[in-house]
């Protein structure tokens, strides 16, 4: 979000960035973490080859740096009511009337659903054009923008027409973090809670830059393993089979860091209902989202029902309900669990003052 009188970021002083390779069958890319990554955007475009860039920037046109190409700007807004397929042909249209071609590269700016939109509509624009991102939000600098998940929702769920699209390189301009709200700073909070149970346990003890630089290392060995979501990579998506249902059933009140957070305590709860882990480990889950200073409790008002109807629709469910749990060997998806296992851990669940 920008300041209200839309300045850039303060400078800095310089600092090394921490440098975190991705390696994928296609190919691999760097992700930039540290001050002033922006920067490095003419650099990155130039190694493209790219003569021509179209830069879709959700902040104020001076937080964005000059490409060092003729650029067609095009304004967006970051927010889940936008993160739709209207939009992605709206884009897409404004790219073929400035003539972009695919040899040409499409730059986003901006929070997870500005990079998962661009990204999306760069993979379909000419059947694949090169993006790079610059995401601004903390939420987008340690997941979103990493891994080359792209999608948008339909009002029948979230990320529910997406396509696999790596970027060409991602830069985490930490100085964006300083122009942030205490509300959108805590909601990225939500997904380093969720590393803690997935392959960085401590991860909240570090200086914030070395969360992000941990966050995406882990994604990025678990992209490297499974770029597609055939295994592994289905532990990145812990606390989110809630999480989703929750931003749907509240119209997006709450935001998705917010509710992979109650996500994250769900499915340490049910993992205990199903005797996978203890309660010292259940307890746990409860004690790190708190810590992070995130929700915890349910909303008042979301019938456990209608949360069911909604993870049914999750892209995880190959039939029955489907969760990302925690257990004696880690994090797994575990398939078919018992309805009435979940309806009484979510009835169980504390709900929310207000």
């Amino acid at each position: 979000m920008a300041d209200p009188d839309g300045a850039a970021p303060a400078p800095v002083p310089a600092a090394e960035p921490h440098r975190v390779p991705v390696e994928v069958p296609g190919g691999g890319y760097e992700v930039v973490i540290g001050p002033g990554a922006r920067s490095l955007l003419p650099g990155v475009v130039a190694a493209t080859g790219a003569r021509r860039a179209a830069v879709v920037s959700a902040r104020p046109w001076e937080w964005v740096p000059d490409p060092g190409v003729p650029a067609l700007r095009v304004e967006a807004t970051d927010g889940e009511p936008d993160k739709t397929l209207a939009t992605v042909g709206a884009l897409c249209e404004r790219f073929a009337a400035f003539g972009l071609t695919r040899q040409d590269v499409i730059v986003s700016v901006g929070g997870g659903t500005t990079t998962d939109l661009v990204g999306l509509a760069a993979s379909l624009f000419h059947r694949g054009t090169p993006v790079i991102h610059l995401p601004t939000s903390l939420l987008a600098q340690v997941d979103a923008s990493i891994g080359g998940k792209t999608g948008v929702n339909l009002p029948l769920g979230k990320n529910l027409v997406g396509a696999y699209w790596q970027p060409r390189a991602v830069l985490c301009d930490t100085e964006f973090l300083s122009t942030l709200p205490e509300r959108e700073l805590v909601n990225g909070y939500g997904e380093l809670a969720r590393c803690h149970f997935i392959g960085a346990p401590g991860i909240r003890g570090l200086p914030l830059r070395e969360q992000i630089a941990a966050s995406v290392a882990l994604k990025a060995s678990v992209v490297a393993a499974d770029e597609r979501d055939t295994g592994l990579r289905h532990i990145l998506n812990y606390g989110h089979t809630l999480g989703h249902a929750l931003e749907i059933a509240t119209g997006f009140a709450l935001r998705h860091g917010e509710a992979v957070a109650v996500g994250t305590v769900f499915a340490g709860r049910l993992a205990g209902e199903l005797g996978r882990i203890d309660a010292a480990r259940v307890a746990e889950h409860l004690d790190v989202v708190r810590g992070y200073g995130l929700p915890w409790r349910l909303p008042r008002g979301v019938a456990a029902g209608e949360l069911v109807a909604l993870m049914r629709r999750d892209k995880k469910a190959t039939g029955g309900l489907s969760f990302v749990l925690d257990g004696p060997a880690g994090a797994t998806l575990v398939h078919g669990v018992p309805v009435e296992a979940v309806e009484r851990t979510l009835t169980a669940m504390p709900v929310a003052d207000d």
